[in-house]
């Protein structure tokens, strides 16, 4: 009987993936079914649908579940889900779909799934607009309506992303085909959900915490994940290695320079790294839930959730994507709710007077006495050149993201907000 948390949904893991002979004659097969397009986002979706990281979803969204989760975070039949899984089409592709036909879901030119067409819906402005609203708008004053609506959508990618959509959703389950580059591209890094169970397991780990990484670890990451080994049987570093926005730094840099840091600074036993294959989607405190979602199917039970957890911009208070938690709904049926509940730490920095790392329950000194650390503010100054500051990041990183920097052609503007800067402390 496993001692980990039970995967999401309450139907254990639910994995989509084909293997052995159903593969070759689901392959076989997907070669005579009309061929869609698919965004990277989609691509991303899929292969988690296909592993099991998105349990319990077997396909995409109709509207009902799409309704839902907007409004509610859960699924028409009351499971908790905080973002949308979607798949849209245009007008021309979907009207050439009949409902109960199967497609071929394609991307640069591979055959990531097959699906069967069971919903089509349309997906008017308004209604893109109406999912912006409940998905991307913060709480706090600075995110009210008028101001939203004013910046998003020119600086939040999500909401762009969302805007730029088709005019038709399609929905129905999958049969997923392909993990694309990811196995071999990260070969030791990619994990599926039930290998990374099986190495808690192995380790005899009950008590799992998960840190989310779209940066390169500097020194507050380090701490965060120093916290829950104190607390917790290990760590999941968990890395996103699916596509970011122009200026974060690429996946392989970021593993080097974990690798790096877990090598010199940790116990090996008690940190396992990892990497998953989505797109960010940039949803700030809703996607903080859907880090712990599908981090529960991975084995995790506590989700590490700091400052700025997924923001963009200026768009969310600091602490939002961990008040969240307090407010999204728990299903009576203990296999609906979200069982991976939140390690929230209070803003962490270097404290030239405390001498280490400190966080501001800990520290009673001015702002004048800190580093603030931020994965913007090291991206920025690399991608100027400008000095990183002392106790910023451990020299050994610093040597792989200098050399990274360094390398490149083409310069990347990195915008700088009030958390990153510390304007906000």
């Amino acid at each position: 009987m496993s001692k980990l948390v039970a995967p999401h949904g309450g139907k254990g893991l639910v994995c989509c993936l084909l293997e052995g002979a159903e593969l070759e004659a689901e392959v076989k097969k997907a070669e005579g079914l009309k061929k869609l397009d698919i965004s990277a986002r989609a691509k991303g979706d899929l292969i988690m649908m296909g592993i099991g990281g998105f349990s319990p979803l077997n396909g995409f969204m109709g509207k009902e579940d799409w309704k839902n989760v907007c409004e509610n975070f859960t699924l028409a039949d009351g499971t908790f889900w905080p973002v949308p899984v979607t798949l849209d089409a245009s007008k021309e592709e979907a009207d050439a779909i009949a409902v109960g036909e199967e497609i071929a879901l394609v991307r640069d030119g591979i055959v990531f799934a097959t699906m069967k067409v069971e919903e089509k819906f349309e997906m008017t402005e308004a209604d893109k607009k109406w999912e912006c609203e409940k998905v991307f708008k913060g709480e706090g004053e600075e995110s009210a309506e008028d101001v939203f609506w004013k910046i998003a959508l020119e600086d939040h990618p999500g909401v762009k992303m969302v805007m730029a959509q088709k005019e038709v959703n399609l929905a129905g389950p999958v049969k997923v085909l392909s993990e694309g580059e990811y196995p071999e591209e990260y070969k030791g890094v990619y994990l599926r959900p039930a290998e990374v169970r099986a190495m808690f397991e192995e380790r005899g780990w009950s008590e799992v915490a998960a840190l989310q990484l779209r940066n390169p670890m500097h020194r507050s990451h380090e701490f965060l994940a120093k916290i829950a080994i104190e607390v917790c049987d290990g760590v999941l570093i968990h890395s996103l290695i699916g596509n970011l926005k122009p200026g974060d730094i690429p996946a392989d840099v970021r593993v080097k320079a974990i690798d790096t840091l877990v090598e010199h600074y940790f116990v090996k036993d008690n940190v396992i790294q990892a990497g998953y294959p989505l797109d960010m989607r940039y949803a700030g405190p809703r996607e903080g839930l859907l880090h712990a979602t599908f981090r529960q199917n991975y084995g995790v039970n506590n989700m590490l959730i700091g400052r700025d957890h997924a923001g963009v911009g200026d768009f969310y208070g600091l602490f939002e994507a961990q008040e969240i938690f307090d407010r999204i709904p728990t299903p009576a049926d203990e296999g609906k709710a979200l069982l991976c509940k939140p390690m929230k730490i209070d803003w962490t920095f270097y404290c030239y007077k405390c001498d280490g790392m400190a966080s501001l329950r800990t520290c009673p000194h001015t702002k004048e006495d800190r580093v603030i650390l931020s994965g913007t503010k090291l991206r920025k100054a690399l991608s100027e050149g400008a000095e990183i500051p002392d106790h910023f990041g451990r020299d050994e990183v610093l040597v792989i993201l200098r050399e990274y920097y360094e390398g490149l052609t083409e310069k990347v503007e990195v915008k700088m907000q009030g958390a990153a800067s510390g304007e906000a402390m």
